[in-house]
């Protein structure tokens, strides 16, 4: 029998609302039975809802998706503009700028995707059993 199932929970454009998607993770990720991925997918979770929210007006939303053996974590804002990855920077002092750098160093696969034409865009990542090494 496979575990599969997913969520999606709609915020408002409310820098407090990261923190609502991490604790909302955490219990999704309790309930099933996956605290090995706690850590890493807030921190991812975290990232990308910042970004959708610092670089967007609009609403946004966090999708998590559990697929035989890859979990997905994703974050859908209002905004069509691709995402980048901007020049390195000191991320053990930096206030900004890390978020794709950080995903990219611990997610397994990334990517992202716009949605019905111009109506926003879809960036997720996958984490696996294993983080990719340092």
């Amino acid at each position: 029998m496979r575990n599969d199932w997913e969520y999606t929970l709609y915020i408002p454009h409310d820098p407090r609302a990261v923190a609502i998607g991490r604790r909302t993770l955490r219990d999704i990720l309790t309930t099933h039975t996956l605290p090995a991925l706690i850590e890493p997918a807030e921190l991812l979770a975290s990232e990308l809802l910042t970004n959708a929210l610092r670089h967007t007006t609009g609403p946004a939303a966090l999708k998590l998706r559990q697929s035989g053996p890859s979990f997905r974590v994703g974050a859908w804002d209002t905004d069509p503009t691709p995402p980048t990855i901007t020049a390195p920077t000191d991320t053990a002092t930096a206030t900004s700028g890390r978020g794709l750098h950080l995903v990219n160093a611990y997610a397994a696969d990334w990517g992202w995707f716009t949605v019905n034409g111009n109506l926003g865009k879809y960036v997720w990542c996958e984490l696996g059993t294993e983080l990719k090494p340092d």
